[in-house]
C-alpha cells in the first residue's frame, strides 16, 4: 500500500515538475526576447513607450522567480521519494539539472539586461551632459554674437556723428570764411573810394608806431637808470 501511494506521488510530482518546466521555458523565452528589445529600445530611440517594459520586465522576473521557487520545492519532495529503481533516480537527476540550467539561463538574461540597462544609463548621462554643453555654448555663442553686433552698431552710430559733426564744421568754416572775405572786400572798396582816409587811417598807423618807439626808449632809460641806481 505505501508502494502505491509512493508511486502515485511520484507520478503527480513528476507531472506538476513538467508542467512548471514548459511554463518556466516558456517565459525564459519571452524574458529573453523582452529584455532584447527594451535594450534596443533605449538605444535608438529617446520615445517612452506607453507600456513601462522595465516594470514589465521586473514583473515577468518576479513570476519566473515564483515558479523555479516551486520546481525546487517539488524536486525537493521528489528527493524525499525512495527511489524505485535506475529510471526514477535518473529522472530525479534530470529533473534537478533542468532546474539548474533554468536558473543560469535566468540569471544570465537578468544580469545581462541590468548590465546593458546600466550602460545606457551611463551613455544617455553622457548624451545629456554633451547635449547640455552644446546648448550652453550655443546660447553663449548666440549672445557673444548678438553683443558684437550691438558693439559694431555703437561704432557704427558713434562714427556716423562724428562725421557729422565734422561736416557741420567745415560748414561753418565755410561760412566764416566767406564772411571774412566779404568784410575784406568791404574795406578795399572803402579804401578804394576814400583815399583821404586811406592817407588818415596810415597817418595813424605811423604816429601810433612813432608814439611806441618813444615810449620805449623812455621805458629803457628809466630802467637803465633805475639799475644803475640800484648797483651803486
Amino acid at each position: 500500500m505505501a508502494g502505491s501511494l509512493g508511486t502515485i506521488d511520484w507520478e503527480d510530482l513528476r507531472k506538476q515538475a513538467r508542467h512548471l518546466e514548459n511554463e518556466i521555458d516558456a517565459k525564459l523565452v519571452a524574458f529573453s526576447k523582452l529584455g532584447i528589445n527594451t535594450g534596443t529600445r533605449h538605444a535608438t530611440t529617446e520615445e517612452v513607450p506607453l507600456l513601462d517594459e522595465e516594470q514589465v520586465f521586473e514583473n515577468m522576473a518576479s513570476e519566473i522567480e515564483t515558479l523555479l521557487t516551486k520546481l525546487f520545492s517539488i524536486n525537493e519532495r521528489m528527493s524525499e521519494l525512495q527511489p524505485n529503481g535506475a529510471a526514477m533516480l535518473h529522472t530525479m537527476q534530470r529533473h534537478k539539472e533542468i532546474l539548474k540550467d533554468y536558473k543560469l539561463e535566468f540569471n544570465k538574461i537578468r544580469n545581462n539586461f541590468t548590465a546593458r540597462k546600466d550602460r545606457e544609463d551611463l551613455l544617455g548621462s553622457v548624451r545629456k551632459e554633451i547635449d547640455n554643453y552644446k546648448s550652453a555654448t550655443g546660447l553663449n555663442r548666440r549672445e557673444m554674437y548678438l553683443k558684437e553686433n550691438q558693439h559694431i552698431h555703437n561704432s557704427d552710430r558713434l562714427i556716423n556723428d562724428q562725421i557729422s559733426i565734422a561736416m557741420e564744421t567745415r560748414d561753418h568754416l565755410m561760412t566764416q570764411r566767406q564772411a571774412f572775405k566779404r568784410i575784406r572786400t568791404r574795406f578795399n572798396d572803402i579804401s578804394n573810394r576814400f583815399p583821404a582816409v586811406n592817407s588818415l587811417m596810415q597817418r595813424i598807423n605811423l604816429r601810433k608806431r612813432r608814439d611806441s618807439v618813444i615810449l620805449g626808449l623812455v621805458i629803457g632809460v628809466c630802467t637803465f637808470l633805475m639799475l644803475l641806481y640800484a648797483f651803486h
